[in-house]
């Protein structure tokens, strides 16, 4: 139990599980029990013995507690980029779901760089960790993982499907409600932004779009799927070059909060207006999208839920790690704001 209280006036050195033992009056083991969580103790004695550890000021020795158990009750969370909203809310879910279940998280932003990435791996098998989360940029990371007997759970994005458990959202689902409601306002040029097509969000998200124009008989034009990095400043470039043609898309769908910002930038600087000359609607309900003028349609997909279930499912994965692997599929669901209308009359 970690108090944040200094040592007593007068006491020199740590603190010991001795210490709390004598000044609670019961044995060392009956201490562990209670600061564990594991294995039974009385109230009265349980409260003794947090009251004596609260008074010392006792603090745990992680690192010993690791070289006796050979694991720790650490978890590490290795997640894409900390600066979009959707990682860090991921984060969150992820990080007060550990803590209600007795995991410390320790969290690394790979910067989606696979060298960052397998660094981070390296360092947490180092540190014994108990399971692993990650947001995967290639197959590599849990195949690392899980070769040094590390549980993994990859989330958001699956490269092991079948081997490795994965909690993701129904993203061929969502791409497909939000490119039929611009079909249903009467839409025929519909542009998809996106970032790749390789990774089975991308690629989900691609066939969602291609599937809701063959519902409304529309034929898909490849030069309407762009490319568009993995930032801002790229999505924006891209968004430039197609909407400054005169046979620009009526419709833009993004497929992540990141594209969306750029097709927005790149809308207003060529003087166009959202949704009187270019509809837009986007894959990841960020906070701005309902702060900005006019408000942005977008399917909404719970990133802290996706962290919590990720914890879950990693934690009964931890406790049975010979059971049959399990992808969780979260739905998602369109939220319509004003950032979408029928085509402008030709």
């Amino acid at each position: 139990m970690t108090t944040g209280r200094l040592a007593p006036p007068g006491r020199s050195g740590r603190p010991t599980i001795k210490d709390v033992a004598a000044a609670a009056g019961v044995s060392r083991s009956t201490v562990s029990r209670v600061l564990t969580g594991r294995g039974y103790a009385a109230g009265p004695v349980r409260e003794r013995v947090l009251r004596a550890a609260a008074e010392l000021g006792y603090v745990p020795d992680v690192a010993a507690r690791m070289l006796k158990q050979q694991v720790s009750r650490s978890v590490g969370v290795l997640v894409s980029d900390l600066r979009n909203p959707f990682y860090a809310e991921l984060a969150a879910g992820a990080g007060n779901e550990a803590r209600a279940r007795g995991y410390t998280m320790v969290l690394t932003d790979t910067g989606l760089s696979a060298g960052t990435e397998g660094e981070a791996a390296e360092a947490l098998v180092a540190l014994r960790v108990a399971g692993v989360i990650v947001t995967p940029n290639s197959p590599a990371v849990s195949g690392y993982l899980s070769s040094h007997g590390v549980p993994v759970v990859e989330v958001d994005r699956q490269f092991a499907a079948g081997t490795t458990d994965g909690v993701v959202v129904g993203n061929r689902v969502g791409a497909r409600t939000a490119t039929a409601h611009l079909t249903g306002l009467g839409h025929r040029r519909i542009a998809l932004v996106i970032d790749e097509t390789e990774w089975t969000t991308g690629y989900e998200r691609h066939q969602g779009y291609l599937e809701a124009l063959h519902a409304a008989d529309l034929k898909a034009d490849p030069d309407l799927v762009i490319a568009a990095g993995w930032d801002v400043a790229d999505a924006r470039r891209r968004a430039a070059d197609l909407l400054r043609g005169p046979d620009r898309p009526t419709a833009v769908f993004a497929a992540n909060n990141v594209l969306a910002e750029g097709v927005w930038r790149a809308v207003g600087e060529l003087g166009l207006r959202v949704p009187a000359d270019v509809s837009l609607v986007a894959f990841d309900d960020a906070p701005w999208m309902s702060m900005v003028s006019p408000t942005l349609s977008a399917v909404a997909q719970d990133a802290y839920n996706l962290g919590v279930a990720a914890v879950r499912r990693l934690d009964a994965r931890i406790e049975l790690p010979d059971a049959d692997s399990v992808t969780t599929v979260l739905g998602v669901r369109l939220v319509t704001r004003e950032s979408t209308a029928p085509p402008p009359p030709l």
